[in-house]
């Protein structure tokens, strides 16, 4: 057990969620902080490990009352923007301190069984962030956690996946594309009560989970990145979402630098590594940013990445052109062929399947990727034919696709907000099973069986209502 440090004489006291996400926006909090302004992340869960993600705030609320940006679309379309001030001055700011951090976490609510984390100094410097790495944790349990600093206490709570042999009966979502100035309500996107509302085992937060280049003010610099991930993740409904539930990160363009990005490409000073280093730093990933996780005896997930490993998208096609890299691409082929889940979701920032427009040259959907693109549809269809599945981010609307030629499934999960559905090339029946130009996620559910399991997907509006749903059932190995 460890001892808390001598920090001051004032009282820890505890803070609800609610009570946190109300406090008010105080200039001179700091006296009394530090605080979570910004909540708190678990993710990279397995049967027996987890990362739970902190960040120290200077004040206990965001700045509410800071400059605000409109974004330039419809008749916003050439309003003047205010010259952008100090970061700190911008509306949804939650400035990072330094101070000390600790968690507790246990199997029961009220924390009398609690394992304690030693505390631990957290730099300003490092933008308030420390990620704690637990182990030797129960499968298949819910755990119970509270990140305790000065300024007070957060409460959250994880699930921990089932052994590999136990039968899985499990519920998870998955969301990509929130923009910040199109959420649709003040709080946050909506599909985030609605997804916590399932009470999924984990929720996959499938890239563009912020916009450098296209919502106000523009990330040219890592101050202003680092101001994008804390208005839009200091959110109430954002922050109580991900301390209520598992979580796993990938990241794409928009939340890398900017549109389409590669390695090497900069915006202003901000550069396409230092966008990389960010994201890993805001987001409990991990080490990796493709890896795999099993959740029991019939469920396998597979997350890649888009960004790190590619081409540029202006290089002729042919066998040397990739997104993935040929690391990857061996890591993916190789696990795919080991695993013994009863079915197997590959979840990709990116579409594999498709279709996309005509004009866009960035995903394996496209025509500028078509070699890679064939490759990786034909391998899947010679070797998982029958229980393999793609899940993906990126595009705007919400799908379920058959390929024509590999028959490879995807089901592309939509926005996270009404107003940031568009750009759909319409439907293509030679493609698709369902077509929809509407905000939401994917809900997919495992129900065993017997001899049997089912897995279900449902893509899902953003107030949760079940638009279509696509049902499979597999004889258990």
């Amino acid at each position: 057990m460890s001892t808390r440090p001598h920090l001051s004489r004032r009282r820890f006291f505890q803070h609800s969620t609610a009570a946190a996400l109300a406090s008010p926006w105080l200039a001179g909090a700091a006296e009394a902080g530090p605080f979570q302004a910004t909540g708190t992340r678990v993710g990279e869960v397995t049967d027996s490990t987890a990362i739970v993600w902190t960040r120290l705030t200077k004040n206990a609320s965001r700045n509410n009352d800071g400059v605000t940006f409109v974004l330039q679309k419809g008749k916003n379309k050439g309003k003047a923007q205010p010259a952008v001030p100090p970061v700190a001055e911008i509306e949804g700011a939650c400035p990072a301190t330094s101070g000390q951090v600790r968690v507790r976490y246990g199997l029961k609510e009220d924390l009398s069984d609690a394992v304690e984390t030693p505390w631990t100094e957290v730099s300003q410097a490092a933008d308030g962030i420390h990620q704690f790495k637990l182990s030797g944790l129960k499968p298949g349990s819910t755990y119970h956690y509270v990140s305790e600093t000065q300024g007070g206490n957060f409460r959250g709570k994880f699930h921990t996946a089932p052994e590999p042999a136990s039968p899985t009966s499990l519920r998870f979502c998955v969301m990509t594309c929130q923009g910040y100035q199109d959420r649709d309500h003040a709080d946050g996107h909506p599909i985030y009560p609605s997804m916590t509302a399932l009470d999924p085992r984990f929720i996959v937060m499938t890239g563009d989970l912020v916009y450098y280049d296209s919502n106000p003010p523009r990330a040219v610099s890592p101050a202003l990145a680092r101001l994008h991930w804390e208005r839009m993740f200091s959110l109430p409904r954002l922050v109580a979402a991900t301390c209520s539930t598992s979580t796993y990160w990938l990241k794409d363009d928009h939340d890398t630098l900017t549109n389409d990005a590669w390695p090497g490409m900069k915006a202003g000073e901000l550069t396409f590594d230092e966008g990389v280093q960010i994201f890993r730093e805001q987001t409990p990933m991990g080490s990796s940013d493709y890896r795999t996780f099993r959740w029991g005896r019939d469920l396998q997930v597979w997350f890649t990445d888009g960004r790190d490993y590619r081409s540029s998208n202006k290089m002729p096609d042919g066998p040397e052109k990739t997104i993935w890299g040929a690391e990857q691409k061996e890591w993916f082929k190789r696990t795919v062929k080991e695993s013994t889940a009863t079915w197997k979701v590959l979840v990709s920032p990116t579409p594999l399947v498709g279709p996309d427009r005509g004009n866009k040259h960035d995903n394996h959907s496209n025509d500028a990727f078509t070699h890679e693109g064939d490759e990786i549809r034909s391998w899947l269809q010679a070797n998982v034919p029958d229980n393999f599945f793609v899940v993906c981010g990126d595009r705007h609307w919400q799908y379920h696709s058959v390929h024509p030629v590999s028959g490879v499934q995807e089901f592309s999960v939509g926005p996270a907000s009404n107003s940031h559905a568009s750009g759909s090339p319409g439907e293509d029946k030679t493609y698709h099973k369902f077509h929809r130009v509407k905000g939401g996620f994917l809900c997919v559910e495992l129900r065993p069986d017997g001899k049997q399991s089912e897995i279900v997907f449902q893509l899902r509006d953003v107030d949760g209502q079940v638009g279509y749903e696509a049902k499979f059932k597999r004889a258990v190995a």
